[in-house]
């Protein structure tokens, strides 16, 4: 048994205190701490805030020996337990690694317990230290018989996938599939409405566990669940785990009580939070159980490379929202405006040319999760091509009479939830349409082209049409906002008009034809269609003169809108109810 304790060393200077005994460690006992941490595809080096270590050996201290960036040796004699200690610096206020204050702490095992070398399958036990006065804690590892601060995991895998929550935050808990799901808020504004938000997610789950399970099929593949959710004031994203979910969303996305105490009806908003709610529920399935056969055994020292995330992230993300759609939360046409918007993200990604899904997810590791001003021009997300690789799949599958519903679920049967290849999704899809998909496999997931989606979307009764973008996405301009007149690029997207025009990431534009700018579409009430125009830049202190020159209606000057046909024919009625009906 490896028994770890996690102390409060310091809260203003953001400090765990972490201990570790190891019973009967070996002569040469190797410990080392994750450098990542699975669901975020990127080299971390959590290490780089652990310090002040330490080790004894019945109490004969032992000087540990650095063997790289993550790994230390211990020289240990006998059967005596290895005792170390040391300090790890938490002031990371997103969900993949720790964070501290006299508010709040939080950490994931990843970023603070040494793993213990050649005992990682034994039975891990952790205990929280001491905590300020109305702290709690909360986490999805099983308690202690008896105890309300020791838990114990099978396993390191199992330890370090479950976060731990510490703090005086709100909580509320409803039922599932049977199985009892928590919800943890810390940092919530006052008025925040707890039981709407109890509600929605309970729907979220339902319709989670009827698509996996069927409406009378088994229970969901964990005992319990529990939602962790930091509201801050801008902030959005979550990480998967085998048993619960960490969040960050901005306390504004939160649903609220309006004055008269009722609740208020849901913005768009809060819808994508309720779709990020869904994403990391559904991942409990897909990812954290139907993997990539790649993952079947997790290496925490370096990169694990997978050519499927296009699969186990974009697929997710199809049917987030179409989740929420089946399950009532929102409408038809909210549910195409969402649908809309990932179609017009990947229209304005340049890179999609350059690369295919599969190779996005296999670049994961140093393009997505390392974005700069060029990401778009290089590079396409894994996330929202890859659901519109399942919207082109499950339309696909619905004209012969089948579904990517049954893909999911016949994968998940097949294996009972274990690791899977692209040849075992090609064969579930075979078996679901009546033919090979090695075709659009090809040409989809492993290609650069277009989806043929408008076409698909018409045998379903959704109209595809267009309304113009702003300026700026016309123009292929990402902004933020700058030190003087508030407009900073961030990105220029290539072969745009602001590209041609010699526009830089960096700029900070100052005027248009010699009009002063605070925001860029204000230069619409003067501008003329079609018309080049002067834009005033400054560029490393230096003023920039730049002469634009507007494209034709394309692409980026173009927004997709997606609507219902009025009037569909029965078939097309029948089969677009069966695809998108609450």
């Amino acid at each position: 048994m490896i028994r770890y304790r996690v102390d409060i060393a310091d809260l203003h200077s953001h400090h765990f205190e972490v201990t570790v005994t190891v019973l009967q460690p070996d002569g040469q006992q190797t410990v080392s701490l994750p450098v990542w941490i699975p669901g975020s595809y990127m080299v971390r080096e959590f290490a780089r805030h652990l310090s002040g270590l330490q080790a004894s050996q019945g109490g004969r201290p032992i000087q540990p020996r650095q063997l790289d960036k993550t790994r230390w040796l211990l020289d240990c004699q006998g059967a005596r337990a290895l005792t170390l200690r040391y300090r790890v610096y938490a002031f990371d206020p997103s969900v993949r690694a720790a964070f501290l204050d006299s508010r709040r702490g939080f950490f994931n095992g990843t970023s603070l317990l040494l793993r213990v070398h050649g005992r990682e399958a034994q039975v891990q036990r952790l205990r929280i230290g001491k905590l300020p006065a109305q702290w709690q804690i909360a986490t999805a590892m099983a308690p202690r018989a008896g105890s309300a601060v020791e838990f114990e995991a099978a396993d390191y895998d199992e330890l370090v996938d479950h976060p731990v929550e510490l703090g005086a935050f709100w909580r509320g808990q409803f039922q599932a599939g049977g199985v009892p799901h928590q919800f943890v808020v810390a940092g919530a504004l006052p008025g925040f409405d707890g039981q709407r938000l109890l509600a929605d997610s309970q729907r979220i789950c339902e319709a989670a566990i009827a698509f996996w399970h069927g409406q009378a099929g088994g229970p969901p593949p964990m005992s319990r669940y529990l939602f962790l959710l930091n509201a801050v004031e801008d902030g959005y994203g979550g990480l998967e785990h085998r048993a619960s979910t960490a969040l960050i969303a901005a306390r504004r996305d939160l649903p609220r009580l309006a004055g008269d105490a009722k609740p208020q009806a849901m913005s768009d908003s809060q819808a994508t939070l309720l779709g990020l709610i869904c994403h990391e529920y559904f991942h409990s399935w897909n990812v954290k159980r139907l993997k990539p056969a790649e993952f079947t055994r997790i290496d925490y020292s370096g990169e694990n490379y997978t050519a499927l995330l296009w699969f186990f992230e974009g697929f997710t993300s199809y049917y987030d929202d179409l989740l929420l759609r089946r399950a009532g939360l929102i409408d038809a046409p909210r549910y195409l405006k969402l649908l809309a918007k990932a179609m017009a993200a990947v229209a304005a990604t340049p890179g999609r040319q350059l690369q295919s899904v599969a190779e996005a997810s296999f670049d994961a590791w140093n393009k997505y999760y390392r974005a700069d001003e060029n990401t778009p021009n290089a590079t396409v997300s894994y996330y929202q091509k890859g659901s519109l690789v399942a919207l082109a799949l499950d339309l696909s599958l619905r004209r012969a009479g089948g579904s990517l519903d049954e893909v999911m679920r016949a994968l998940w049967q097949q294996t009972g939830g274990g690791p899977i290849s692209e040849a075992d999704i090609a064969a579930a899809l075979q078996a679901a349409g009546k033919r090979s998909f090695a075709p659009e496999l090809a040409a989809w997931v492993h290609g650069r082209g277009e989806l043929p989606l408008a076409g698909l979307l018409a045998e379903f009764g959704v109209v595809c049409g267009q309304e113009r973008a702003g300026l700026a996405a016309s123009l292929g301009l990402r902004l933020a906002e700058g030190p003087v007149s508030g407009i900073t690029v961030r990105g220029v997207l290539a072969g745009s008009a602001a590209a041609v025009a010699g526009v830089s990431a960096g700029d900070e534009l100052l005027a248009i034809d010699g009009w002063r700018l605070r925001r860029l579409d204000d230069a619409l009430a003067w501008l003329r269609p079609g018309a080049s125009f002067e834009l005033l830049a400054v560029r490393d202190q230096r003023i920039t003169h730049l002469r634009i020159q507007p494209q034709p209606a394309g692409a980026l000057a173009q927004l997709p809108t997606l609507s219902l046909l009025d009037r569909p024919g029965k078939a097309m009625r029948d089969r677009r109810m069966a695809w998108i009906a609450a």
